[in-house]
């Protein structure tokens, strides 16, 4: 049995104001159904996080969700009226309800969050990657990580920007920018590729180039 191809998308847990933030959120969300993509994800129920992970249940079953969130935002990203009462090392925490938002898991810290999907997204099959959508502080830091670790060399896995409305724009101009500078190298440009549907997000990570750029280190000693 093939290993599931596991996507771990970075987004924010506000809706934007613009409808085709929440619109392409559902676009993702129906690409992962039809493609058997499993995603995993900050464990929010607001926002284009609360959109992804319901759509995708709707769909395809609880088993193709797993959240990740920390204990302490676990009052800030949650929709109250479609969560569970559960008791986690001695304390009780309304978690999304799974049926409605897929498997919930709760650790610690923002850095363990982000080392658990990332876990699973190399552990996963063909296809698997990371992709970021709309979001504001926290899915910018989330991507400029996952990039950086891809530079020096912790994974080889594809990393796509979800541009929507030309929400990136700026940012793909930076990265532009940064290697006309001299900051970036040339060939580490492309490590963060643009798509701008959710089609061309799957084309990116099944056609993903790793750059011959990147540090070859070795992490696995750490």
């Amino acid at each position: 049995m093939s290993t599931p191809t596991t996507v771990c998308v970075f987004c924010g847990s506000s809706p934007g104001k613009s409808p085709e933030h929440m619109a392409a959120a559902k676009a993702l969300a129906t690409y992962f159904h039809t493609n058997n993509i499993n995603l995993v994800y900050g464990g929010g129920t607001t926002g284009l996080m609360g959109e992804l992970a319901r759509v995708l249940v709707s769909l395809s079953g609880p088993s193709s969700v797993q959240g990740i969130i920390p204990a302490p935002l676990m009052t800030q990203e949650q929709r109250t009226n479609e969560t569970v009462k559960v008791i986690h090392e001695g304390r009780e925490y309304l978690i999304p309800d799974e049926k409605i938002y897929g498997e919930t898991v709760i650790v610690p810290d923002m850095h363990t969050r982000k080392q658990e999907m990332a876990k699973r997204v190399i552990e996963g099959g063909k296809g698997s990657g990371f992709i970021a959508m709309s979001g504001g502080y926290g899915t910018m830091e989330e991507l400029m990580e996952i990039v950086t670790w891809n530079q020096l060399g912790i994974h080889d896995k594809p990393v796509v920007v979800f541009n929507i409305a030309g929400y990136y724009d700026g940012l793909i101009a930076w990265i532009n920018g940064a290697v006309h500078a001299g900051f970036v190298g040339e060939r580490q440009g492309g490590i963060l590729v643009e798509a701008k549907s959710a089609e061309e997000c799957g084309v990116a990570l099944n056609n993903y180039k790793v750059s011959d750029a990147r540090l070859n280190l070795n992490w696995s000693a750490n």
